[in-house]
């Protein structure tokens, strides 16, 4: 599988999860070997389509990285649903990257409500 971690800064698997899917200024991309539960390869990369239009438009930026998985702090239903119609899962974490990705390694992260800026409709966010 390849996960996605949406970060607030450039420390990979030490750096926080950002609480907001939009506003990351980084993702961490992983290339995870599901049967031994390890990660075979990694990059962070910017994410050069932050917040300010929205979450929408950092979706096609992750998916260009053809992630299997998204792991963030919050996100709206808009680009909940866009994932979804891509066929990304998509998983809710506060903390530590390294936690986050252990935690679906081992099948124990949650799904993600929508961010109450967004509230429940269909907006991009």
């Amino acid at each position: 599988m390849k996960v996605g971690i949406v970060l607030e800064n450039e420390n990979g698997l030490a750096g926080d999860v950002c609480a907001h899917f939009g506003q990351c200024k980084y993702f961490f991309i992983a290339d995870v070997d599901s049967e031994k539960k390890k990660v075979v390869g990694s990059m962070i990369v910017p994410n050069n389509a932050q917040h300010g239009g929205g979450g929408c438009v950092a979706v096609d930026e992750i998916l260009k990285h053809a992630v299997t998985h998204v792991i963030a702090g919050g996100m709206g239903m808009g680009a909940q649903q866009k994932f979804a119609s891509a066929g990304v899962k998509v998983f809710g974490y506060s903390g530590k990257a390294q936690a986050a990705l252990d935690d679906l390694m081992n099948n124990a992260l949650g799904g993600l409500d929508a961010c109450r800026d967004h509230g429940v409709t269909g907006a991009c966010h």
